[in-house]
Order: structure tokens, then C-alpha cells, then sequence
């Protein structure tokens, strides 16, 4: 079976728009450049607008922005093979930048509109939260859209019999990574800077940016391991990080894991092609092979009934 190079939502998501998204710039900067000065604010000190350029300029800078920098970080979500996680995140990212800059840019032209004095033009807070959120929440959506086309490979021998067994209670459910009172203070941070900011510029926008600003780093310090019938599952907010089928599953056993000496680093952890860690902990960790010749080490008190409920279920197919 011929395994698919590019995932068909990356591809629109994190290509297509983009790119629309820079041409939409410079069509409607055409449409309005009737009506436009001829050089239009395009910087602020302040309230104060400090920078100056024409309109058809201005439009070509940004849409290459839009494209280079948006489009740079949300096409790798078209990556078929890519880590999956990866893909996602890249594409939130990527997403928040194009929705910002294109909001602004409509803004920012709108408000220059049949104006004559430029120089006392504000820079629209709104649209700097309003572009935040527009562009996260489409970034959200085409995340959820994407799938792990990695090579699936079923396992032809149960895993060998020196692994550990155990009859464990399905479903297992485990959150990994920071706990609830770690998120907690983490959103408190990022919500007393919000604060701060807003009483700085009297304004309410910086909200808006915040909140995706916290949004992605917990789904890269909080997941949630399932362990079930079907296989072995590990989600970040509320999406697939790793997915695999019993089928595929060679074997699990159990090591002792510190994050920074063995992976270089805390979290989702790439060691080398195909060896992939959630190593939120120092201590035991389930280490898990497939019929793909991928790895995943999962750090975990619970690492031997896991192992031990993996390897039963491995067996019994």
C-alpha cells in the first residue's frame, strides 16, 4: 500500500491558507487603493504612528511575512510522517501569526480610508486580540483535523515471555506532566501579566493574545496516557500525541528513567529517529516497542502494571 506523503488538512490548512491568506492582503489593499493615502501608517510608537509607507508596498511585505513566518511554521502540519504532535502544534502556531497579521493589516487599512491626516490614525488594539483569537481557533480546528499516516505495522510474535504480565482494570488512565496545581499557577502568571499589560495600554485586547500564549504551552506540559483494549494512547488537549494499535506492540518493559540525562530535556522528547519520550518525571518509566521499530518511553509511577497489562493484551491477540 502506497503511504501517503502529505496530510490532505495540512496541506489546506497550512499551505493553502496561508498563501490565500497573503494574496486576500494584496487583492483588498488593490480594491481600497483608491481611497487610501498615498503613504499609510504602518508603525506606532505608542499611540503615535512613527512609520510610514505606500499602500502596494506595505501589502507585498506583509503578505510575504504572512506567507514566510505563518506559512513557514503551519506547512510542516502537511507532513504526512511528521511527528504528529509536532504537526499540530507548528500549525497552531503558525495559524495564530497569519490570523494576527491579516486581522491587523484590514484594520489598519480600514481606518486609513478616504483620511487625509494619517499622523493622528491610533493602531487598533482590538483587532491585534480579535486576529489572536480568529487565527488560534482556525489553527484548533485544522489540528484536530490531522491524522498519523506513520507506517503501521502488525506485530507477528506476542512479546517475549520475560516481559512482565498483569490482569489490570481497563481502562488505565493516567495524567502525565505538570499537575493541576502547576497549571494552575502557570495561567496565574500569564493572567497577572495580562492584567498588568492591559492597565499599561488601558485596554482590554491583551486578554485575547494571553490566552493562546497558555494554551500551548500546557498541551506540551499536561498529557493524558490511556491504556485500553484497543492500545496505547497518549492525548494532548484532548487530541492524539502517540496512538497505537495492540496489533502493533512488540513488546513493554520497565527502566529508570531521568529526563535531562537520557533525553536531553523534560516533556514530549525526540531521541533519534523513531525513539520518542514523554518523560515528565524522574523515575520507573514503561518503555514500549512496535513492529515499526518506533519507541516510546512514558515515565510513570505505574510503569510495571502498564508494561505488565500491554504485554497481557499483546498476547492475547
Amino acid at each position: 500500500m502506497k503511504q501517503r506523503t502529505f496530510d490532505p488538512a495540512g496541506v489546506v490548512f497550512g499551505v493553502f491558507l496561508p498563501i490565500a491568506a497573503g494574496v486576500f492582503g494584496i487583492v483588498l489593499t488593490r480594491i481600497w487603493r483608491p481611497r487610501l493615502p498615498d503613504q499609510i501608517a504602518t508603525h506606532w510608537s505608542g499611540t503615535a504612528p512613527d512609520g510610514f509607507t505606500s499602500p502596494t508596498a506595505s501589502s507585498i511585505t506583509l503578505a510575504i511575512v504572512v506567507i514566510l513566518v505563518g506559512g513557514g511554521c503551519s506547512a510542516i502540519a502537511s507532513l504526512a510522517h511528521a511527528l504528529l504532535i509536532m504537526r499540530r502544534t507548528m500549525l497552531m502556531i503558525g495559524s495564530t501569526v497569519v490570523g494576527l497579521i491579516v486581522v491587523l493589516q484590514v484594520a489598519i487599512l480600514s481606518r486609513q480610508l478616504d483620511v487625509t491626516d494619517v499622523t493622528t490614525i491610533e493602531i487598533p488594539g482590538w483587532a491585534l486580540a480579535f486576529g489572536t483569537a480568529v487565527g488560534f481557533a482556525v489553527g484548533l480546528l485544522g489540528a484536530s483535523l490531522l491524522r498519523d499516516y506513520r507506517d503501521r505495522v502488525v506485530a507477528t510474535e506476542p512479546p517475549p515471555s520475560s516481559l512482565p504480565r498483569a490482569d489490570a482494570d481497563l481502562p488505565i488512565v493516567e495524567p502525565l506532566g505538570a499537575g493541576r496545581v502547576g497549571t494552575i499557577v502557570l495561567f496565574a502568571i500569564v493572567a497577572a501579566a495580562a492584567v498588568l499589560t492591559c492597565w499599561l495600554v488601558e485596554s482590554w485586547w491583551p486578554l485575547a493574545i494571553f490566552v493562546p500564549l497558555a494554551i500551548l504551552p500546557v498541551s506540551l506540559m499536561r498529557y493524558e496516557l490511556v491504556v485500553d483494549r484497543a492500545g496505547l494512547h497518549v492525548r494532548s488537549l484532548g487530541m492524539a500525541a502517540f496512538d497505537y494499535s495492540i496489533d502493533e506492540i512488540t513488546g513493554a518493559s520497565v527502566r529508570e528513567v531521568t529526563p535531562f540525562e537520557d533525553f536531553g530535556g523534560w516533556g514530549l522528547r525526540v531521541k533519534g529517529r523513531g525513539n520518542y519520550a514523554v518523560a515528565t518525571a524522574k523515575g520507573p518509566a514503561v518503555f514500549v516497542t512496535f513492529a515499526n521499530g518506533q519507541r516510546l518511553t512514558i515515565t510513570t509511577e505505574h510503569a510495571e502494571r502498564i508494561a505488565g497489562a500491554l504485554n497481557t493484551l499483546a498476547s492475547s491477540r
